[in-house]
């Protein structure tokens, strides 16, 4: 691990952004703005990147996003969704405080952004979940040039590296025809990897119904609000038996390995997520069928990214911190881990492991 950095003056006299920028045990604090950064617990004022329950949590008093996102905490938290909002369209300024604020597409699910601070002269982009990838459902990534860029790293491993995305769908179409009287499901986060795997497999030229468990309905729902075309939909839950012969259904990953997926016709089980590149934990669900499909940055993705922004400080959040900071430090970057909780792997819906998990990102 590298050693732990101490504050020093970027060029110019201009503070460094460790004297406004605090870790905190409700996550990461922007003390000149009075404001936390996808805070992991209840705070006054916090800046939501995306609607994933690990970023976007209930119980915070007044909370600035994307449109997108804020629909997507209204559908999502119910009356436990917070009732001071402000939206805050992608490139927007607004001024919190002594810093100037605005958000950047990150490409992660619709409404996803990377937040931009700057103060006293310096800019600090928080990343938030992303990913580099062509995705029919949300904005693409931007990279936004920096002093010093907060990354996730998720898939911080040299041996993550995402097959294409078309070539995964093609394996799901290819066993289709091979087993035409079975059905497939799908296992897929409500949102975003749902929805991604829809425009993928239509860009594909599948154009039958799909279908979907209940828990996936409402959010396709909120994407067609959104102007995401996604194609006739069907619900699966009260289709008949033969009706899903042969048929492709997408449901949530723990139901499409449970009792709920027997109700449908021989169905070869699936799973779309980056964690199914470990092949142990496919065939620790039972998925027949692992499809690398990943809504974060991989590793090439990654070190990518840092190139792009050009920042000459790297602070990485949650996932494979230590590969990343060697990789940026060899590379002549300043780089070191936070240490942000809350937002661990394990606890990963998408990773197909623990099943229906309190805290999820869409891997």
């Amino acid at each position: 691990m590298a050693p732990a950095l101490h504050p020093q003056p970027l060029p110019s006299g201009r503070p460094h952004p460790d004297r406004w920028i605090k870790v905190q045990p409700e996550g990461l604090y922007v003390e000149p703005g009075g404001f936390y950064i996808d805070p992991v617990r209840p705070v006054e004022r916090a800046v939501v990147t995306h609607g994933h329950s690990d970023h976007a949590r209930p119980g915070n008093r007044h909370v600035l996003a994307t449109p997108a996102t804020l629909a997507i905490m209204a559908q999502r938290m119910g009356e436990a969704a917070p009732a001071s909002t402000q939206p805050l369209e992608y490139g927007e300024p607004i001024r919190i405080g002594d810093v100037l604020v605005r958000l950047a597409p990150a490409g992660h699910v619709l409404g996803s952004a990377q937040v931009v601070l700057e103060h006293a002269g310096s800019r600090v982009v928080v990343s938030g979940d992303y990913k580099r990838r062509l995705d029919r459902t949300c904005a693409p990534f931007e990279p936004v040039p920096c002093d010093v860029f907060v990354t996730e790293a998720t898939f911080g491993l040299p041996v993550f590296r995402h097959p294409p995305d078309l070539g995964e769908v093609e394996k799901l179409l290819h066993s289709m025809a091979l087993f035409p009287e079975r059905s497939h499901v799908v296992g897929a986060y409500a949102l975003g990897k749902c929805q991604r795997v829809i425009t993928l497999l239509r860009a594909a030229g599948y154009d039958r119904p799909i279908y979907l468990h209940g828990a996936l309905e409402p959010l396709c729902a909120l994407y067609g609000r959104f102007g995401v075309e996604l194609g006739e939909l069907r619900p699966a839950t009260v289709a008949a038996r033969e009706e899903l012969r042969g048929a492709l259904v997408l449901a949530p990953p723990a139901a499409a390995t449970d009792r709920w997926a027997r109700r449908l016709s021989d169905p070869v089980v699936a799973m779309a997520s980056g964690w199914m590149r470990v092949r142990q934990r496919a065939r620790q669900r039972g998925v027949e069928l692992p499809l690398v499909i990943s809504d974060h940055a991989d590793w090439d993705e990654l070190t990518q990214t840092l190139e792009d922004v050009g920042a000459p400080e790297v602070w990485v959040t949650h996932g494979r911190e230590e590969a990343l900071v060697h990789h940026a430090t060899r590379r002549g970057i300043r780089a070191r881990a936070l240490a942000l909780i809350g937002f661990e792997e394990e606890d990963l819906e998408e990773a197909a492991v623990s099943g229906e998990g309190a805290r999820e990102k869409g891997a």
